[in-house]
């Protein structure tokens, strides 16, 4: 399987909704790597890495997030894969 990065920032309601906590539950559970991170503009940004599946998993996740949350859009760049990151944590 192909192995790519994901580059998303997520905008809409999504600070305070336990988004950061779900979306490392999510990309753990998808066996995926990398980062979330709540952004000054109330924005949401993470980096995933994995196989090319399970990264179109979780950006198909990211469109509506937690219950709470209220996604308005979803920018994604597609990247090479590194393989720098060991895991998925959620930077505060």
């Amino acid at each position: 399987m192909r192995q790519v990065r994901a580059h998303v920032i997520i905008e809409g309601v999504v600070q305070g909704v336990f988004f950061r906590a779900t979306t490392a539950e999510e990309a753990e559970r998808l066996t995926l790597s990398g980062w979330v991170r709540n952004l000054s503009n109330g924005n949401v940004e993470a980096v995933f890495e994995g196989d090319e599946d399970m990264v179109e998993a979780i950006l198909k996740w990211c469109e509506s997030g937690p219950p709470s949350a209220s996604v308005e859009n979803v920018l994604t760049k597609i990247l090479t894969h590194t393989g720098e990151f060991k895991g998925f944590k959620v930077i505060r």
